[in-house]
């Protein structure tokens, strides 16, 4: 009898330290750190090389939806992103490729859930046709951090007149 009553709690034993984890699990199962605190430069060359696919689908999760403005050369203003996806598509279908870099004088100036960053981009695009255009443009770019994912709320892209 001894026995068996040894036995059995041995093996209830067993099964309670079975069903519990240990420290070395819940230490690696422990959230991630976030990797990026605020927007920073490589972050904005993500930006425009996804824009440099010439598929507004590409830079989508980086815009924040709703009611916000953003400035481009052309046809100068949108009043939401999806204004923008439909009206930069049509500006965008005259190109094969495009090339877009962020200078080094790309700065980045967090405030808390806001950041706001400047920088010019050197681009060169090539249409259709074959003619090829390069040039230079200011981007002044507003982040809000929404569910802990930095997205623009404001953007204003123009060109030097020439």
């Amino acid at each position: 009898m001894l026995t068996r009553l040894f036995t059995l709690l041995s093996a209830v034993a067993l099964f309670a330290g079975l069903a519990q984890p240990s420290l070395a699990q819940v230490t690696l199962t422990a959230p991630a750190v976030p990797t990026r605190t605020t927007p920073d430069k490589a972050y904005m060359q993500k930006i425009w090389t996804a824009w440099a696919t010439l598929d507004p689908a590409n830079v989508a999760g980086y815009y924040a939806t709703g009611p916000h403005t953003f400035f481009d050369i052309a046809p100068v203003k949108y009043n939401s992103w999806a204004e923008y996806d439909a009206g930069v598509k049509q500006v965008l279908a005259g190109y094969k490729s495009a090339t877009c870099t962020v200078n080094d004088d790309a700065v980045v100036h967090p405030h808390g859930d806001l950041a706001w960053g400047t920088a010019t981009i050197n681009y060169q695009m090539t249409a259709k046709t074959g003619k090829i255009e390069m040039g230079a443009m200011r981007w002044t770019v507003v982040w809000e951090k929404q569910d802990g994912n930095w997205l623009i709320v404001h953007e204003h892209v123009s060109e030097p007149v020439q």
